[in-house]
């Protein structure tokens, strides 16, 4: 006998089958008529209304989002200016710090930025969302947020890309942004 199938019958010693007195067959539930026990959050919602977009293509954004790497694009950009704001290249005009923020004062803080920042004509700024590191259990909470955040809203009407910051400008724990022309030029 094998170590493992002495450990099974060890395993097995005491045990006895269920009486087949009382058993009822039950019908599988109508799939139509299956809710959740509780309606779900409006958080929930919204990420679940994303995901049908993306699934559906009705989304204007392609986002790739891991751990560590964030990034996203408007569809039909130029790969090679997607590859410039990847590698750190467009000069950053401006940048806004959330560290210490709730997830909606930072969503608040990060659309007026973005959307002063496009008034004022800055094409490539830098948002500081931090690593999480002082988040409860570390998690980067408003990291995880920021392609929602990007991809919704008015913000996403002026928004060209965006990407994880190289590792001088803030690495995992920022994002570069970059912003259409205030006249609405690529």
């Amino acid at each position: 006998m094998s170590d493992d199938e002495r450990l099974f019958v060890e395993a097995m010693t005491g045990v006895s089958p269920i009486s087949r007195g009382n058993r009822k067959i039950m019908k599988a539930p109508d799939k139509d008529s299956l809710r959740p026990s509780h309606a779900p959050k409006n958080e929930e919602l919204e990420v679940m209304a994303h995901l049908s977009d993306l699934i559906s293509g009705t989304a204007e954004m392609d986002i790739t989002f891991s751990d560590e790497y964030v990034e996203g694009y408007v569809k039909g950009l130029d790969p090679r200016l997607m590859q410039q704001l990847k590698d750190g290249l467009f000069p950053i005009q401006d940048y806004v710090d959330l560290h210490r923020l709730t997830q909606e004062a930072a969503e608040t803080r990060i659309r007026d930025f973005l959307l002063n920042s496009q008034g004022r004509g800055l094409r490539c700024v830098l948002i500081v969302h931090g690593k999480g590191l002082n988040s409860e259990n570390h998690i980067p909470i408003l990291k995880k947020r920021m392609p929602l955040w990007l991809s919704r809203g008015p913000v996403r009407k002026i928004i060209l890309a965006f990407s994880t910051a190289r590792a001088y400008d803030g690495g995992t724990g920022a994002i570069y942004v970059l912003l259409k022309r205030a006249k609405g030029g690529l």
